[in-house]
């Protein structure tokens, strides 16, 4: 299915797309992905709402007075809720975009064995995504390692225009390459992709020269010199 092209100059529609590419891309490598933060964030946006309809429903069938007194504690559930809600998108899920996990079994037959990281061991990895105002470059923050042991973690950026084309179409093959060769986990799951790491590093540079030219201040115009006059024979 051909991905629809967006505005390249909208940076929120960038990042979303992206989002919605890398779990797609991750669990196509047998990534295992958790869905318990976004269950329970529909689970209180639904709770609210539901509470909301049945007042009103309450309330239209058997009017004001002999609703009032429930109609208050659930004015007062629906505000803990959405206060919920907000705490658990901002301060628990903080952007993040894929939770799950992998072991050796899930890539055996494709890194030569005793050459993985896997071997015999699960790993989990985080991932979260970010990006400033009025800059189109890509922040992951990833955070992997053994279940139940210390984790690693990691940051990586590079500009949309790795993966997007002039005309806002998402390009699958140089997001993912990018993928494969700044995060060890997913390298190991995909050797093929991480190759020797060119698209990261070309990426670096890019997103290095971006900042340098943000912080230079813009060159002074130099004064044009005067003109000597010849002198009249």
């Amino acid at each position: 299915m051909t991905t629809p092209n967006i505005s390249v100059y909208s940076i929120s529609d960038l990042k979303n797309t992206t989002d919605d590419a890398l779990p797609n891309y991750l669990t196509s490598l047998k990534f295992r992905q958790s869905h318990y933060l976004t269950d329970v964030r529909l689970g209180l946006g639904y709770t609210a709402v539901a509470i909301a309809a049945v007042t009103f429903y309450a309330d239209y069938k058997l009017g004001w007075d002999a609703t009032k007194f429930w109609t208050l504690w659930a004015v007062i559930a629906y505000f803990i809720l959405n206060g919920a809600l907000t705490y658990w998108i901002w301060g628990v899920e903080k952007g993040q975009i894929f939770n799950g996990e992998i072991n050796d079994t899930s890539v055996l037959g494709r890194i030569p064995l005793g050459l993985s990281l896997l071997a015999n061991e699960q790993h989990q990895i985080l991932i979260a995504s970010s990006v400033s105002k009025h800059k189109p470059v890509y922040n992951l923050k990833v955070q992997y390692g053994k279940a139940g042991k210390e984790t690693q973690t990691l940051t990586r950026s590079a500009p949309f225009t790795q993966w997007f084309d002039s005309d806002g179409y998402f390009v699958a093959a140089p997001f993912q390459r990018w993928l494969a060769s700044e995060i060890p986990l997913v390298g190991e799951a995909d050797p093929r992709k991480a190759g020797s790491g060119v698209v990261g590093n070309e990426a670096r540079k890019t997103v290095k020269a971006q900042t340098t030219q943000e912080m230079d201040p813009p060159a002074k115009a130099s004064a044009p010199r005067p003109r000597k006059s010849k002198k009249a024979p």
